[in-house]
């Protein structure tokens, strides 16, 4: 009977283990391109940003960045944040922003729409294609 009792409770006591959904990180991905055809230099800095986006009189904080140069690539860039949830507040909103900049630090183009991301328990959360527009 305590043998019968023991494996009954066995499967409970692995479930306590096991890690809730808040815990697991979750990766934001997508792609970013842009609608003009002109050639990006092979210097191109590009910067995608995933941030706390809450406070509308204050400045937005970065939680999670991927920055790359084009190396001669030209849109549509591929992209992946992977952030723990832990520290993220259900009551705060969050948003993707890129932007193309070239060698010198000049923006040459720019996310203009608030992308906002919800984190509603899933583990992949697709943002599709972001346009970016050109800037002057």
């Amino acid at each position: 009977m305590v043998r019968t009792v023991f494996l009954g409770l066995s499967p409970l006591a692995l479930a306590a283990c096991a890690t809730t959904p808040a815990e697991q990180p979750v990766t934001v991905t997508g792609s970013i391109t842009y609608r003009e055809r002109i050639a990006l230099p092979p210097t191109a800095q590009v910067e995608i940003t995933l941030a706390d986006v809450s406070l509308a009189d204050a400045p937005s904080r970065t939680i999670a960045q991927q920055a790359f140069t084009a190396d001669g690539r030209q849109v549509p860039f591929a992209f992946s944040l992977t952030i723990d949830q832990r520290p993220l507040d259900p009551r705060h909103s969050y948003a993707v922003s890129a932007r193309i900049s070239d060698a010198s630090g000049r923006l040459m183009f720019i996310t203009d729409t608030r992308n906002s991301v919800a984190f509603d328990g899933r583990r992949v959360i697709d943002m599709g294609m972001l346009t970016l527009v050109k800037t002057n």
